[in-house]
C-alpha cells in the first residue's frame, strides 16, 4: 500500500508537471504572438495607430496570455520610445490614435502629450479620433489629451465634457460616531490629512487650502496645455472649461475639435485611399519590431505601488506592491555590476511604510558613494514614502502634474471598546509590560502611551526633514515650511526645490546622459533590474499555489481554450494558507471570471 501510494504521488506530480509545462509553452507562443512576435516586414508607408482607451502599464507585468484573454495594454515607456522612432522612420508617414476615456493619470497624460508633440515637430500627422470625450460625463483630463494633436475628429454622437476638474473625499466620522467607534489618529503636521476621512466631517482649513492649491496648479497646466495644443488663446480656453460638455457642433464652432465624423472618415482622410493608401501599424507590433538597444548599460529599477518590508510579489494584476527588500536588492546589485554606469530609478508611489523606505533612501545613498549617480522619474505619484525614498538621488525629476512632496508621518487607530458593548462583546486580557496593550484597539491610549507615539512621530518627522535639507540642499526652516504634511504638484515642487526638473522618461534619459558625462547622442541601454519574471514563472507560481487574484488571473487568461477546460469549474472548495475560502468559479463567454 505505501508503495501503490508512492506511485500516486508520482504520478501526480508528473502530470502536474507535464500539465505546467504545456500551460507555459502555449502560453510562451501565445506571448509571442500577443506581443507583436512576428516576422512580416514592415510596410513601405504606414501610420502608427495606438489605442488610448487600452491599459497603461508603468512596467511588464508578466502576464503571457492577456491579450488573448481580451486585455489590450502598453507599457507607457515603449510607448513613448516607440513614438519617437516612428518621428525618425521615414517608413512611418503619420499617427493615428482613438480615443474614448482613458485611464491615465494626469503625470502620465503628459507624458503622452509631450511625446505626441515631439511626433509633430517632425512634421508628420498625429491625428486622434474619438468616439467621446467624456460620454456626457467628466471629460477634462481626455480632451487635455486630445489636444496635443494636430487633428481631432469626433464622432457625431459624442460629446467634449470639458467639464473642469473636482476633488472630492468621504469623512465617515459621523458613522464611526453612530457605531460606537472612536478613532486616535496623530499627525506631523497639520497638512498630513489622509486621517481626516475618520477624525473629520469635512475638509479642515489646512486641507481645504492644500487641495484649492492643487487644483488651481493642475487646472493652470491643462488649460495652458489646451491653449497651446489647439493654438487658442489662454483667456479662451478658461472661458472654455468648466462649461461643458459640449456638443459636437459647438466643440466645432469653439475650436475644440477639427471634424464631425466616423473613425472609417478620420482614418481615409490620414492613410488616403485606394492602392496608394498608408498601412496600418499598431504601436505594439511597431514596438516588437524596434532594434535592440544598444549603448552604454544603465538599471532601470521601478518602485511601483505602496511600499512595504519585504520582496514585491508582481504577479498576474500588476498588485505586488513596492517591496522593500526587492527594490534594495536590486540597486546592490545594479551597484555591483561594473558594466552599470548609472542607475534610472522610476517611482508612482504613493508611500507607505517608513522603515521600508528608510531602507531604499539608504541604498540609493550607497549607489551613489560607490560611483553609481542615481536619476529618479517620478510617475502620477511620489508622495509621502514615495518622496522620501526620491530625495537623495543626483537628480529628481517630475511630470507638471505629478503628485509629490507630503513629507511627514501619521499614525493611530480605532477604539472599540463602546463598539463592542453595544454588541453585548466582552473582553479580557492578562498582560506583561506598561505598554503591552498600547495598539490593542479595546481601549484608548493611555497617557504613557501617547508620550512615546509623540516621541516617534516627532523623531521620524526630524529624519524625514533632515535629510531633505541634506538631500535638497535646502535651508531646514524652509524645508519646514513646505514639509509639514503638504501635497504639492510637481511644477509647484519644481518651483521650490524639492525637485530639479520637470519630465518624464525622455528626459530622465536626457539626465542619465549628463549625471553618468556621456555625450547627448551616446545611446543609453535601459536594463531592468531585477530582471523582469518571465511568463512561465509566474504560470508556475500561479499553478503552484500563488495568490487568490493570481488564480483567479489564471482561469480568466486560459479561458480561451474554455471548451477543454470546463471540468475547471467543477473544481471543489479548498482552502489557502491564510484560511480563506477559494472556489473556482464559472468562467462567463468573456473569460471573466464571476
Amino acid at each position: 500500500m505505501r508503495r501503490l501510494g508512492r506511485v500516486l504521488v508520482i504520478l501526480l506530480a508528473v502530470t502536474g508537471f507535464l500539465t505546467l509545462a504545456g500551460i507555459g509553452l502555449s502560453g510562451l507562443v501565445a506571448y509571442r504572438l500577443a506581443t507583436g512576435g512576428t516576422t512580416s516586414t514592415p510596410p513601405d508607408r504606414g501610420i502608427v495607430t495606438l489605442d488610448l482607451e487600452s491599459r497603461f502599464r508603468s512596467a511588464p507585468d508578466g502576464d503571457p496570455m492577456a491579450a488573448l484573454s481580451g486585455e489590450h495594454s502598453y507599457v507607457l515607456r515603449q510607448v513613448i520610445e516607440a513614438i519617437d522612432a516612428a518621428a525618425a522612420d521615414r517608413r512611418v508617414v503619420g499617427l493615428f490614435a482613438t480615443q474614448g476615456h482613458a485611464s491615465l493619470g494626469l503625470a502620465d497624460g503628459q507624458e503622452l502629450r509631450d511625446a505626441i508633440t515631439r511626433f509633430r515637430a517632425s512634421g508628420k500627422p498625429a491625428v486622434l479620433f474619438a468616439e467621446t470625450l467624456g460620454d456626457g460625463g467628466v471629460g477634462t483630463l481626455d480632451y487635455y489629451l486630445a489636444s496635443a494633436f494636430g487633428q481631432v475628429w469626433l464622432q457625431p454622437s459624442g460629446d467634449v465634457g470639458l467639464t473642469g476638474i473636482v476633488a472630492e473625499s468621504p469623512f465617515v466620522k459621523g458613522t464611526l460616531d453612530l457605531l460606537g467607534i472612536k478613532t486616535q489618529f496623530f499627525a506631523r503636521h497639520e497638512y498630513k490629512s489622509a486621517i481626516e476621512t475618520f477624525t473629520q466631517t469635512s475638509y479642515s482649513a489646512a486641507h481645504r487650502e492644500n487641495l484649492g492649491r492643487l487644483l488651481d496648479s493642475w487646472t493652470g497646466q491643462i488649460v495652458a496645455g489646451i491653449a497651446g495644443g489647439r493654438k487658442l488663446p489662454v483667456e479662451r480656453v478658461q472661458a472654455l472649461i468648466g462649461k461643458g460638455p459640449y456638443l459636437p457642433s459647438e466643440a466645432l464652432t469653439a475650436g475644440l475639435i477639427d471634424r464631425v465624423g466616423y473613425r472609417d472618415e478620420a482614418w481615409t482622410a490620414v492613410a488616403g485611399s485606394g492602392d496608394g493608401a498608408a498601412e496600418e501599424i499598431d504601436i505594439a507590433d511597431y514596438i516588437s519590431r524596434l532594434p535592440s538597444a544598444h549603448g552604454t548599460k544603465v538599471a532601470l529599477i521601478s518602485g511601483l505601488g505602496a511600499i512595504h518590508r519585504g520582496e514585491s510579489s508582481p504577479g498576474f494584476d500588476d498588485d505586488g506592491g513596492f517591496g522593500a527588500a526587492t527594490i534594495a536588492q536590486a540597486f546592490r546589485d545594479a551597484v555591483e555590476d561594473d558594466s552599470v554606469k548609472a542607475i534610472l530609478f522610476r517611482i508612482d508611489s504613493p508611500g507607505g511604510s517608513y522603515t521600508a523606505s528608510d531602507t531604499i533612501w539608504h541604498e540609493v545613498a550607497l549607489a551613489r558613494a560607490a560611483g553609481k549617480p542615481v536619476v529618479v522619474s517620478m510617475g502620477n505619484v511620489a508622495a509621502s514614502g514615495g518622496y522620501f525614498v526620491a530625495m537623495g538621488a543626483d537628480r529628481v525629476l517630475a511630470q507638471p502634474g505629478t503628485l509629490t512632496g507630503s513629507i511627514g508621518v501619521f499614525t493611530g487607530k480605532a477604539v472599540l471598546d463602546e463598539f463592542w458593548s453595544k454588541l453585548g462583546v466582552s473582553w479580557d486580557e492578562l498582560h506583561r509590560g506598561d505598554n503591552a496593550t498600547m495598539w490593542s484597539m479595546n481601549r484608548p491610549f493611555p497617557p504613557e502611551a501617547k508620550a512615546r507615539i509623540d516621541a516617534m512621530l516627532d523623531a521620524i518627522y526630524a529624519d524625514f526633514t533632515g535629510k531633505a535639507v541634506a538631500g535638497r540642499a535646502i535651508p531646514a526652516d524652509k524645508i519646514d515650511q513646505l514639509a509639514r504634511g503638504r501635497v504639492w504638484s510637481g511644477s509647484d515642487a519644481r518651483e521650490h526645490g524639492l525637485v530639479d526638473g520637470l519630465g518624464g522618461w525622455y528626459e530622465a534619459v536626457a539626465a542619465i546622459r549628463e549625471v553618468a558625462k556621456l555625450k547627448p547622442e551616446d545611446p543609453v541601454d535601459l536594463v531592468a533590474f531585477p530582471e523582469p519574471r518571465k511568463p512561465w514563472e509566474v504560470l508556475a507560481e500561479a499553478v503552484a499555489g500563488g495568490s487568490v487574484s493570481e488564480r483567479k488571473a489564471l482561469v480568466r487568461a486560459v479561458s480561451v481554450l474554455d471548451p477543454l477546460l470546463a471540468p475547471l469549474a467543477a473544481l471543489p472548495t479548498s482552502r489557502d494558507g491564510n484560511g480563506a475560502n477559494l472556489r473556482m468559479m464559472p468562467v462567463s463567454p468573456a473569460g471573466a471570471a464571476r
